[in-house]
Parts: C-alpha cells; sequence; structure tokens
C-alpha cells in the first residue's frame, strides 16, 4: 500500500533510511566507546563500568575464546544471563569473534534449555552460576564443551563484591559441575590481544529464539544489517529530543529479549547513555529505590512493569521533572496504565511495536504524541500490508493481519525451511501473525493475535479489546482473557481475574462488562485468580491460562 504514513512523520524524519554507518556491531561499540571513553556505560549493584571498561573487558574475553577455546568465526556462542555487567561484555566479547550469540532466558527448564541447546549445536555457553543445575541434567545431550561461569559479583567494586555474595538470591549450587568450569572473573585478567576478525553486514550476529508461547520455539536469524538498520531507524525517530553523552536509561527488561537488546543496549550504548541495569525488577522495594538515586531521562517497559511500579507509594512521589519519555513494548499498553502513569510522571507512554523477527520496532507513535491506543506509524523504509486469508490487500480502516517489509526483517528461521516459507508472502512480506488496520493518517492499531482470536457463536472476539475494558474497574489488578472449546458456541470466552478489592464479586464484574459490552463479547465465565501466568516480559501466556 502507498506510504500514508509519511505524512504523519516530524518534519526532520526522512521517509527512507540511508546507508548504514557501520559495518558491524562491533563497529557501532568501538565507535560509542572511543567517544565516550570515561562515561559511565552501565551501572549494576552499586557499580559501574565505564565505555572503555566495557570495550577493554569485551575485548579480554575475545581474546581468551579465540586463543584458549579456538571459538572462530560463524561459532556459535549461548548467553544465559540476566541483567549484569557480565552481559554486555559477554555479548560484545562474543560478536568481536564474528561469533553467532544464541540469547537464552535465564529462567527455562532443563527442557526449555535442551531443545534450544540441540537446535542451534551451540559449543560454548556463559551462564550464571545460579542457573547451572538447569544445564547439568542435558549437557551430554548437548555440543557444548566451554562452560563459562558468571557471578553476579564479577565486575563489581570490592565493596560490592563482598555485599552481593551474600545475598541468598544470588547464591547458585554447581558442585556437580566444578570440574569443567571455566570463570568469568579469572578471564576478566587476560592480557592476550583479541584477534581482529572481518565481519560484514550480513553475517549473522543473532539466533534469537521466540517466545514460544504457542509451539515450538524457532529461531529468527538476525544479521549485524538488521539490527544496524533497525539502530538507525530508531536514531532518527528520537533524536530531535535525545542528546548523546547525556540520557540515563532504566533498563529493567531483560537483556536477552529482543527489544531491551536493540533499543537500550544498542541504540543507547552508540549515544553514550548511562545505562542502568536492573537485575531482579520484582523486587519492587530494591529497584524502586535504586530509581531513586537516578535523574533518569527514558525508561522501558511492559504494562505490567508500569503497573508494578505504580503500586510504590515511593515512585509515585519520586521526582520525574528529567523524564524525557517511556516506552512501552513487548505487549499491549492498556489505557488504564497509560492515564495513571502519565498522571504520576507527568509523561506519555509512547507505545511501539515489534517481533523477534524484526529485530523487533516495526512502528512507534511520534514522541510528541499523547497515548492513543494505536502502535504508531511505521518506522522509515518500513512497508506494511494489512491482508486477508487469501493473501489480498484489504480496505484502509478493516482488520487483517499485518504483513511487514524492510531492512529489519530477518530473512529466515534457523534450519526451518517450512516455517520461513509459511511465514513470507509470496512478495516478500513478513507476517506477524496479529490481527490489526490501519486508519487514514497511517496510525497502525492492534485489535489482537491471530491465533487468540476467540469465535463465539459465529462471533470474532479479540481478547484484548475486554481486557482493556475490564482492567478498568476499580476493583481489578489486571485480568486475562481466553477462548475454551464449547460444542453450542464453538468457543465459551473465559475472563480470569486479579482482584484490586478484596470484597469485589463475580456479579459485580459481570454486570460492569454488561455495561459496556455488546452480548457476545461478555464472558460467560468469570474466575478469581492470585495471578495471570506471565512469560519474563510481561506477556499473558493464554496457553497455560486455558489449562486453569
Amino acid at each position: 500500500m502507498d506510504k500514508i504514513w509519511i505524512d504523519k512523520y516530524a518534519e526532520n524524519i526522512p521517509g527512507e533510511i540511508s546507508q548504514i554507518q557501520y559495518q558491524s556491531i562491533i563497529d557501532l561499540v568501538d565507535h560509542a566507546s572511543n567517544k565516550f571513553p570515561k562515561h559511565i556505560s552501565f551501572s549494576n549493584l552499586g557499580s559501574s563500568l565505564s565505555f572503555q571498561d566495557t570495550r577493554l573487558y569485551s575485548e579480554r574475553l575475545a581474546a581468551y575464546m579465540s586463543s584458549e577455546l579456538g571459538i572462530a568465526k560463524g561459532d556459535k556462542v549461548a548467553i544465559m544471563l540476566p541483567n549484569l555487567l557480565s552481559f554486555p561484555v559477554g555479548f560484545f566479547g562474543s560478536l568481536r569473534l564474528g561469533a553467532v550469540v544464541i540469547n537464552i532466558n535465564p529462567l527455562f527448564t532443563s527442557r526449555e534449555l535442551k531443545n534450544v541447546l540441540e537446535d542451534c549445536e551451540a559449543e560454548t555457553i556463559i551462564v550464571l552460576d545460579k542457573f547451572l543445575p538447569e544445564l547439568e541434567p542435558i549437557l551430554n545431550d548437548t555440543k557444548i564443551s566451554n562452560i563459562i561461569v558468571c557471578r553476579p559479583s564479577d565486575l563489581l567494586s570490592p565493596l560490592m563484591k563482598i555485599v552481593v555474595s551474600s545475598i541468598l538470591y544470588f547464591k547458585g549450587d554447581y558442585k556437580s559441575l566444578n570440574k569443567g568450569l571455566i570463570s568469568f572473573s579469572d578471564i576478566m585478567n587476560y592480557k592476550n590481544k583479541p584477534p581482529v576478525v572481518s565481519i560484514a553486514r550480513d553475517d549473522i550476529a543473532l539466533l534469537q529464539y521466540t517466545g514460544g508461547t504457542t509451539g515450538k520455539s524457532k529461531a529468527a536469524v538476525l544479521t549485524h544489517s538488521n539490527l544496524l538498520s533497525n539502530v538507525h531507524q530508531l536514531e532518527l525517530w528520537v533524536k530531535s529530543i535525545v542528546k548523546e553523552g547525556q540520557e540515563i536509561i532504566i533498563t529493567a527488561l531483560p537483556l536477552y529479549h529482543i527489544f531491551s537488546l536493540t533499543v537500550n543496549l544498542l541504540y543507547f550504548y552508540k549515544i553514550g547513555a548511562k545505562n542502568i541495569l536492573i537485575t531482579n525488577p520484582r523486587n519492587l522495594k530494591d529497584f524502586v529505590k535504586t530509581l531513586s538515586k537516578h535523574r533518569f531521562t527514558v525508561i522501558t517497559a511492559v504494562n505490567t512493569l508500569f503497573n508494578l511500579l505504580l503500586t510504590s507509594s515511593k515512585f509515585r512521589n519520586s521526582n520525574f521533572e528529567n523524564l524525557k519519555f517511556s516506552v512501552g513494548g513487548g505487549m499491549a499498553v492498556l489505557k488504564s496504565t497509560a492515564k495513571k502513569w502519565k498522571d504520576v510522571t507527568g509523561c506519555s507512554i509512547t507505545q511501539g511495536y515489534g517481533l523477534t523477527e524484526t529485530s523487533p520496532i516495526v512502528s512507534v507513535n511520534p514522541l510528541s504524541e499523547d497515548f492513543n491506543g494505536s502502535i504508531g506509524l511505521p518506522l522509515p523504509s518500513t512497508d506494511v500490508s494489512i491482508r486477508d486469508d487469501n493473501d489480498q490487500e484489504v480496505a484502509l480502516g478493516n482488520t487483517g493481519e499485518l504483513c511487514v517489509k524492510g531492512p529489519q526483517v530477518m530473512k529466515e528461521y534457523w534450519n526451518n525451511i517450512d516455517e520461513t516459507k509459511k511465514s513470507f508472502t509470496d512478495d516478500g512480506f513478513f507476517k506477524t501473525g496479529d490481527i490489526s488496520k490501519i486508519d487514514e493518517n497511517g496510525f497502525l492499531y492492534i485489535v489482537d493475535r491471530k491465533k487468540d482470536m476467540i469465535i463465539s457463536s459465529g462471533y470474532n472476539v479479540y481478547p484484548n479489546e475486554i481486557e482493556d475494558y475490564v482492567s478498568n474497574h476499580d476493583s481489578v489488578l489486571e485480568c486475562g482473557v481466553v477462548g475454551k472449546p464449547d460444542l453450542n458456541r464453538g468457543e465459551t470466552i473465559f475472563l480470569y481475574v486479579v482482584k484490586k478489592q478484596k470484597d469485589v464479586t463475580e456479579s459485580e464484574i459481570a454486570e460492569y462488562c454488561r455495561s459496556g459490552l455488546t452480548l457476545y463479547k461478555q464472558p460467560k465465565k468469570i474466575i478469581f485468580v492470585n495471578e495471570i501466568p506471565k512469560n519474563n516480559v510481561g506477556k499473558i501466556l493464554r496457553r497455560k491460562l486455558r489449562d486453569l
């Protein structure tokens, strides 16, 4: 379709990106490290690394892996770490060798870990000691031969090493694997120089596995060019408001997630920002305490994380005068959450949209706009097409599957020809699986996941619409909606509710639904639960919700 959205771009934003400035992600890293050597790059658990430090330690890691482990260009290195100082060092160090990084969710069970390691055939893993018990039972089923073990105390100041080492949460049990382990801390003293590796833009940087909430995980093949293109697209979008070397960003979303990796790690490293890494955002008291120490200018989060912060009186009473923008990604931001956030911070939530397969950003709202419920405008050099089940483009304003084309879009899934073929149209658009529409101004709206859509009595029902409405009830903390098989209706709508007020009743919620939802959208079952099952970035796990 015609790129009608370009007319709504800010004056200084072009419709197309220029040639990528860097040859590789490491070129970006080294350029920033040279430009801001003494600036703080990362802060975590009371300690900091400068840009110069980050480069030095990543070079030591690369040198060790090359000289002592024989890791070379194209070899695969899995990283299983939360947000610690060792993450960017491990990530950049691996890429320096031209290695392919596999980011692994640290909360994976042994079974999930085995599936990923078997699929990618990694021979090296950088892992936190705490998670070694999940690796041990499946080690012989994988090709892993090098285990580099990190501790939360690695790269911390002497005082904070003592403090952190005493915290039970961080203690790991790895006695049974002790024999073949390589200490990350010891590697940081390695003095050899790393080899100079020629990396092309089309070389693979990441095998980034999808969430796997609806089936077996697949790995999106993301090149240096994919990621650098997305960084450049984002840079054009926000350059009018950010200042190089002056921004402070809060990174509570895990860096192993593609949104946080591209936005928080790569883009903000490029502009010399100070990055505050939050290891355990679920510890609200410590999280808010950390926030109070920094006059942060940017925060990225998902709806559930915004909500969590808003429950803290200390957070609500914080000073937000330096906050320039807040970005919501990973899941839909609810209007009720956006309103509360604006009321507390004075700053709107800028909602965007992306996928693992798109590096991830496809669209984002103008920073000058108040929250409007849309996922924004497609980024420069991004094309979108809304298509029906016959792969035909629908009329403007009608709903259909969102299909995307652009330099940030992957070319394939790893070793999965069938899934790759199913995921692209004949003319090269990636099929997102999201039901969407585009208005006359070019703004995109997600109606729901195609595969999450409920068909009840012949009507299409979209869970997000019901969740958005019910979450506005004063006695509802959060909720989730799924369809379950029904012989009469096809599917029955189930609404799961976490109470904010203990005295709220099923009939009260039902009456509220009747007052604002048409008959076929009203839940037939309302069930109160203690929590809504979510993945580590806050997305509702509807498969698990259906099993309740």
